[in-house]
């Protein structure tokens, strides 16, 4: 179970959540080679952890990556809304 990269990824939240970002992103790094994480997901959560840490230009570049990347609308427009933000 530990192999699913939507645990990892989960994990790598939980990290940035209770540890800080500065925790979370590294392990973030350690993903961005899985593949299966080529989706909107990694650079959303990226993108919230920038945002933790103080980096609204870094944060506003992986939430617009992660609009990119979705194929929901509604995901787009939250995604596009949060970038807007900052």
């Amino acid at each position: 179970m530990t192999e699913n990269p939507v645990f990892r990824l989960n994990r790598a939240v939980a990290i940035g959540t209770t540890r800080g970002p500065s925790a979370g992103l590294p392990a973030l790094d350690a993903l961005a080679a899985d593949v299966r994480l080529d989706t909107h997901r990694l650079p959303a959560v990226r993108g919230h952890l920038l945002e933790m840490a103080g980096d609204p230009a870094g944060a506003r570049t992986e939430y617009l990556r992660a609009a990119q990347r979705t194929r929901s609308a509604p995901e787009r427009r939250y995604l596009e809304a949060r970038a807007a933000r900052l």
